[in-house]
């Protein structure tokens, strides 16, 4: 086979391996693709592998020897899923690599406004404990989360994940999903909307983008939630109307936001975000752990593999 792979280095910037990949055949890796090299680089390439490189119907169609289309994520929306149909083009995707890790960072989100660890840290090597007239000092309010409520729209497995860390700490969890299912129930309170949003101390996000979902988390429906209330979102950035929740920050009704995606990713110099008060914002690394770009890794290995023996598995073309 000729495989090409559009945007490598964010799945491995030099930790891991391609040469799994490589035994399929004459292999191109690319750390990043532009636009207007797509169908230079695909070429006459028989399997394309990209993460968020576009392959557009346009693409296809100037790339006749194409049957293979690999997603380095779950969610493949950077593929033209019915041009693939009409044009005969597999297209897979990564269902599930990183729900511990995900879990994990959106309680790093939570812990990091409760307790304030690198804000602290980077004040005592700027000398300010040294310069304390105290044996110590803190210029943010601490918190503690024990006896606290989370609620968490979405309760899949990453929402289960979050929930389990939290419950670890001892906060109460509620939970609002379309299809609870009994793991979900042993874990949580399921209830509606209206009632997480009211009780929750802390509101995580880990549901899909929907019709329904999208900017859940705007003027209404912070309007419902209790003052001072956390929002914590690692799921998507499109969740969120961002000037409402800046808007919320500013004015002190949501105290905190930890977030580690927004609307449009890399962040643009216009989001509210970046000035609204108490509001922590990460480069969309909660998938990064190296443990988790070897298991995408290994499920792209696997997936090529299927195809290849013409059984193809995780296909969603």
């Amino acid at each position: 086979m000729d495989i090409v792979i559009l945007d490598g280095y964010t799945e491995n910037p030099g930790d891991l391996s391609w040469s799994a990949l490589e035994a399929f055949g004459n292999t191109r890796v690319y750390d990043r693709t532009p636009p207007e090299a797509i169908v230079e680089r695909i070429g006459r390439a028989d399997a394309v592998i990209t993460n968020k490189t576009p392959v557009s119907r346009e693409t296809m169609e100037a790339c006749p020897a194409l049957r293979y289309v690999g997603v380095l994520a779950t969610g493949y929306d950077v593929v033209d899923i019915a041009a693939a149909k009409e044009n005969g083009i597999v297209v897979t995707n990564i269902p599930t690599y990183g729900t511990d890790a995900v879990g994990q960072f959106a309680i790093a989100l939570l812990l990091e406004i409760a307790s304030r660890v690198g804000h602290h840290d980077a004040a005592v090597k700027r000398g300010r404990w040294a310069a304390s007239p105290d044996w110590c000092f803190w210029d943010y309010p601490l918190m503690e989360l024990s006896g606290k409520t989370m609620g968490i729209i979405g309760f899949g497995r990453i929402g289960q994940a979050t929930g389990r860390i939290a419950k670890a700490l001892g906060m109460r969890v509620l939970a609002y999903d379309t299809f609870p299912n009994d793991s979900g129930k042993t874990l949580a309170a399921y209830v509606g909307l209206d009632e997480l949003l009211a009780r929750a101390d802390v509101i995580a996000l880990h549901c899909n983008l929907t019709n329904e979902t999208r900017e859940i988390i705007r003027k209404e429906t912070i309007a419902k939630m209790k003052d001072g209330v956390i929002v914590i979102n690692n799921s998507r950035g499109q969740l969120v109307n961002e000037r409402d929740l800046a808007d919320a920050l500013n004015a002190g009704k949501v105290y905190a936001a930890g977030l580690d995606v927004v609307s449009v990713e890399p962040v643009t110099e216009e989001n509210p975000l970046l000035r609204a008060k108490n509001c922590i914002i990460t480069p969309h690394i909660s998938w990064a752990p190296v443990e988790c770009r070897r298991r995408i890794m290994d499920l792209a290995v696997g997936n090529l593999e299927a195809f290849v023996r013409g059984n193809p598995v995780n296909v969603v073309s």
